[in-house]
């Protein structure tokens, strides 16, 4: 992204009225990784807002003329082409110049910075890709058809494991001490062996039904087809006329689901089963919302039995008002597009 265009897009937003949180992440949505770092949309909006009107650089005085070259930019950016994982010390040294000369160049000539990879859950072969753009387009225009019967219609469905003990992260641990004060400690410990596997029925209105079963066993496609079965009652009594409208069943490929035997209690069922691409936990809305809301709840606490854990999850289920669950049954659109426009990839959490 050239830093020309990058200031004209800041100084128009300016105007405009934004503020640097929001120029920064519209710049980041749409340009990535290309994008300036906050501290620059910052300066720049600043200066904008004092009534600056240039685009340029400031002349600075007493500075080399060669930190910054159009040499040393090329020779910045080659040796960055190279290897992504050097360290700006590194870098600096390839092309003999200093350390803050090859960080300026780095964040205010590249509009570079430093990011972590993004873990992704399969490399998508090209005819995976296609068939996850295939079926995003399919249901996105379906959902043109007509936005509220269609989310009012979904049900959604999944499995996910509940731990006694999840141990918080690092960064959830993290607590404000006095400079003069020792670190605080932590030591390291693993999820806990005792855990039970939900299964999870829910709609833009909440949740329907959510079944537990106990650690040793599995849930397998009769144990599923049961629990459709059971969903159908389950819908007579909490949602009166979703039956008669046509449930619209979005579940993942596990084999469970896809077993014979669940197939046939879907059409007993009468639901109607919405295409879903293999390998597409980002196009699943509790794998892509619903569970990532909830594991950090249960994060750190400690459950001594299953009931104790039932509890917890059925609690911050039940204090959650419609919004939310509306909220990321509505979120399909935005992922559906975002996978077509990136030709099958994935798309990132929220």
């Amino acid at each position: 992204m050239d830093k020309q265009e990058c200031r004209a897009i800041i100084k128009f937003l300016c105007f405009e009225g934004e503020s640097v949180q929001n120029i920064h992440d519209r710049l980041l949505k749409f340009y990535g990784d290309n994008s300036p770092a906050f501290s620059t949309v910052a300066k720049w909006r600043a200066e904008f807002r004092r009534g600056r009107t240039s685009l340029d650089d400031d002349t600075r005085c007493g500075r080399p003329p060669t930190a910054t070259s159009d040499d040393s930019v090329a020779r910045v950016h080659e040796a960055v082409e190279a290897d992504r994982r050097l360290t700006v010390r590194q870098i600096a040294d390839l092309v003999g110049i200093s350390k803050t000369s090859a960080d300026r160049i780095l964040r205010e000539d590249l509009f570079m910075n430093k990011v972590c990879a993004r873990w992704i859950p399969k490399s998508l072969s090209e005819e995976q890709k296609h068939a996850r753009m295939e079926v995003s387009q399919t249901l996105l225009d379906r959902y043109n058809e007509d936005r509220d019967d269609f989310i009012n219609r979904i049900v959604t469905v999944d499995e996910t494991w509940v731990h006694h003990y999840d141990p918080e992260t690092k960064q959830a641990s993290m607590q404000w001490k006095h400079a003069g004060s020792p670190p605080p400690k932590k030591f390291r410990v693993q999820k806990s062996a005792g855990k039970i596997m939900a299964t999870v029925f829910w709609d833009g209105e909440g949740i329907i039904m959510v079944d537990y079963l106990e650690k040793g066993k599995t849930v397998s496609g009769e144990y599923y087809a049961m629990l459709l079965g059971q969903l159908r009652e389950r819908l007579k009594q909490i949602r009166r006329g979703k039956l008669r409208k046509g449930v619209l069943l979005l579940q993942d490929n596990a084999p469970v689901h896809n077993s014979n035997v669940a197939k046939v209690a879907v059409a007993d069922c009468g639901y109607e089963l919405l295409p879903h691409p293999p390998y597409s936990p980002d196009l699943a809305p509790s794998d892509y919302y619903l569970f990532c809301k909830l594991k950090p709840h249960l994060k750190g606490r400690v459950f001594k039995t299953d009931i104790e854990l039932i509890s917890a999850v059925n609690d911050y289920f039940g204090g959650q008002n419609s919004t939310f669950y509306r909220t990321g049954i509505e979120l399909l659109e935005h992922r559906w597009i975002k996978c077509i426009d990136l030709c099958g990839g994935y798309v990132e959490k929220e």
